[in-house]
């Protein structure tokens, strides 16, 4: 089993930036992906950002530009730094292992608010 813990949410202004952290209860040396989902009221959950062992990331179109995925190893922590946020972009963000000894694990959730 890994828990993973989300934190770093808040309500900021458009414009503003963030940074959310994920906690892993496991070491991630060894795990090849992890990620960032978030999920917008009425919406599906979807993609943010990726990013493997080796550093390779990857982003949803719509973030582009704005968010970093980064991972320190020795800390078990991924993080997502988001800047020029914009009111698309509340949701509730969650961390993503898409597989750890043959499962998929989930955060809980940290919620982020952009409002004026």
């Amino acid at each position: 089993q890994v828990h993973l813990v989300e934190s770093g949410g808040g309500l900021v202004q458009p414009g503003g930036s963030l940074r959310l952290s994920c906690a892993a209860s496991v070491s991630i040396f060894n795990i090849y992906v992890m990620g960032w989902y978030r999920q917008a009221p009425g919406k599906q959950r979807e993609l943010v950002a990726r990013i493997t062992s080796g550093g390779s990331a990857t982003y949803a179109d719509s973030v582009k530009g704005r968010f970093t995925i980064s991972r320190d190893n020795a800390k078990n922590t991924v993080y997502l730094q988001m800047n020029s946020l914009k009111p698309d972009d509340t949701a509730v963000y969650y961390c993503n292992v898409p597989s750890f000894r043959g499962s998929n694990y989930w955060g809980q959730g940290t919620q982020v608010t952009v409002s004026s």
